[in-house]
């Protein structure tokens, strides 16, 4: 079932249970209004009789029996002037003249009695339905009146009749009303669809939906536009990252291919030089090798979970880096560290430092050291370099990038960008600055652990 047809059917379903509440209380109040018309009527009947009971002259002492002198009335079973007995506390009844058709005596010895208050109640007698009202005349005697309910019963006939036609109107409307306020309500939503399938045929990600309304949909709307962004920024650096991969990869393997081209060609070239080409093909095809490693690290990063972090101590993990790096350079590198607990993932944390470090040795004299210091969350890394050129400190966190001074180096423009990605995961920063006494400072700073309660 659509959507639309759920709401419909929803909104026609609640209009009409509303109204059928609605109709079923008003018939009960108006049959109760009409059968204290009735209570109210046989009461005023009641109390004359019942004065008159209690004079000398209507009562005979010796059995108490009633003696009627109200006009009796030509309908059966009385009709508005009401149809009257008496009974005694034996259970004997006494009618007017001439009637021959007993009520239901139920609890009027006990009212004769004295023993149970007066009431009112239902009875069906010769097929006719009669509301009886039950009094006390005298101390021996119980004046019983009925009324019949026939024209009652008639008017809530057409009264149910009347509401069951009303309420088939109700629920066509209601219908009606759904289907309108579906419409209305689904027409945001429509154009939404609409949207969201042309973009998805033409392929457009320029386009957007209209995200103008204040309410939910607009709220959905500016969802949708916001994921096109998204999408959009992620296909545009996918479509960077291979155009720039290509790049990179193209270099080394052309000169690798002239390399081999040229031993082909020369069988009769040097020893010397046949080394030489090939110690040159095997250096290119290393740093290729070392590319493609990190693209494949960069495209992980992006395509994986957030990390699962630990409460890990940076001090020790700077460390373990640092006596790898130096031990690979043959650098002296000085590491400052205090104990420092932070949130993270010590695998991640270790290559980050490990590129920072790399970058470090790339830039920095043979002869001068590179500094690291670990306190209060944060690691700084700082060489003794030329520096970074002003102009290219936005750029240098950047995926490929490299600065004029860095082209003629070895490295693929990779290994900061790779830092970045592994502080952003963490919820951390990564910023350069211009260190005093020249060289380069990069900090590293990473969440502290959350407290514990």
């Amino acid at each position: 079932m659509s959507l639309r047809a759920r709401l419909t059917l929803g909104t026609a379903a609640a209009l009409a249970l509303a109204i059928a509440v609605g109709l079923f209380a008003a018939y009960f109040v108006v049959r109760g209004q009409l059968r204290s018309e009735i209570d109210r009527s046989l009461t005023a009947l009641a109390t004359p009789l019942v004065r008159r009971t209690n004079q000398p002259p209507d009562r005979t002492p010796t059995t108490g029996a009633f003696r009627f002198s109200h006009p009796r009335t030509p309908e059966t079973l009385g009709g508005a002037p009401g149809y009257f007995q008496s009974v005694n506390t034996s259970g004997k009844t006494t009618l007017p003249s001439s009637e021959t058709i007993h009520l239901p005596v139920g609890q009027a010895r006990a009212v004769a009695a004295g023993t149970h208050a007066a009431y009112f109640t239902d009875a069906t007698v010769n097929g006719i339905d009669l509301r009886i009202y039950t009094t006390r005349a005298n101390d021996q005697t119980a004046l019983q009146i009925a009324r019949p309910l026939t024209e009652v019963d008639q008017a809530l006939g057409r009264i149910r009749l009347l509401f069951l036609l009303i309420s088939l109107v109700a629920v066509a409307g209601a219908a009606t009303l759904g289907l309108l306020i579906s419409r209305a309500t689904l027409r945001p939503v429509e154009q939404l669809t609409d949207d969201a399938e042309r973009i998805a045929t033409t392929r457009s990600l320029s386009d957007r939906t209209d995200q103008s309304r204040s309410d939910e949909l607009g709220r959905l709307a500016v969802a949708f536009n916001t994921m096109l962004d998204a999408l959009t920024g992620s296909i545009s650096a996918q479509r960077q990252l291979v155009a720039d991969a290509s790049h990179e990869l193209r270099t080394p393997l052309t000169t690798i291919r002239t390399n081999l081209e040229v031993i082909e060609l020369h069988d009769d070239m040097p020893a010397d030089d046949r080394r030489r080409i090939l110690a040159e093909a095997t250096e290119e095809l290393r740093e290729m090798t070392h590319l493609i490693d990190e693209l494949v690290e960069l495209a992980q990063g992006d395509a994986q979970p957030p990390l699962t972090t630990e409460t890990t101590r940076l001090d020790l993990i700077a460390e373990e880096a640092v006596s790898a790096a130096a031990r690979r350079s043959n650098r002296e590198i000085r590491l400052d560290a205090s104990p420092t607990s932070i949130d993270g993932s010590p695998t991640a944390l270790n290559r980050a430092i490990t590129n920072l470090l790399e970058n470090a040795v790339k830039w920095s004299a043979p002869e001068a050291p590179i500094e690291v210091t670990v306190n209060d969350g944060a690691i700084s890394v700082r060489d003794h370099g030329p520096g970074i050129d002003p102009d290219d400190v936005p750029h240098i966190f950047d995926r490929f990038y490299r600065a004029t001074a860095a082209r003629t180096l070895p490295g693929s423009g990779l290994g900061l960008a790779i830092v970045r990605q592994i502080a952003e995961a963490h919820g951390g920063t990564i910023s350069a600055e211009a260190a005093s006494g020249g060289g380069t400072r990069f900090t590293l700073r990473l969440p502290k652990p959350a407290l514990k309660a």
